[in-house]
């Protein structure tokens, strides 16, 4: 990657891992474990940050194992997090990949090459000019 800075992302699973067939497990969207593995391999971490829950939450988890991926945290932010319920459940990550975006679902390929572009890195460091800048020329 061009970037030096390792990233925590959240992935969902029916929709983007797999095909949605919600509660079944849908067929794996095309090249999402070969990104995922490649992603992990770049240093970064992913979480598994998904709707499914008890047994269908196992499923989705082993399904991945079983192609490779095992996960930083799966629902939580990181692996020694006990979830509270007077808590948000909103979880900490850099970067939600989600078939449920503005705009939709990009696909795997195009989601690697614009992590491999510095100016989408969410982590750049670039100072963003404030809305009075233009008085200042």
């Amino acid at each position: 990657m061009n970037f030096n800075d390792k990233l925590i992302i959240a992935v969902d699973f029916d929709g983007t891992i797999v095909d949605d067939a919600y509660p079944k497990i849908g067929k794996p969207k095309l090249f999402a474990f070969e990104t995922l593995k490649r992603l992990q391999e770049d240093g970064h971490r992913l979480i598994l940050w998904t709707y499914r829950s008890d047994i269908r939450l196992e499923e989705a988890v082993t399904f991945c194992k079983e192609n490779g991926i095992d996960f930083y945290a799966v629902n939580k932010s990181f692996p020694e997090e006990q979830y509270n319920y007077a808590k948000s459940r909103k979880i900490h990550a850099d970067l939600f990949i989600d078939d449920r975006n503005i705009g939709g679902f990009i696909g795997w390929g195009e989601i690697y090459q614009m992590l491999l572009d510095p100016k989408h890195h969410p982590k750049k460091t670039e100072k963003k000019k404030g809305w009075l800048s233009f008085l200042r020329r």
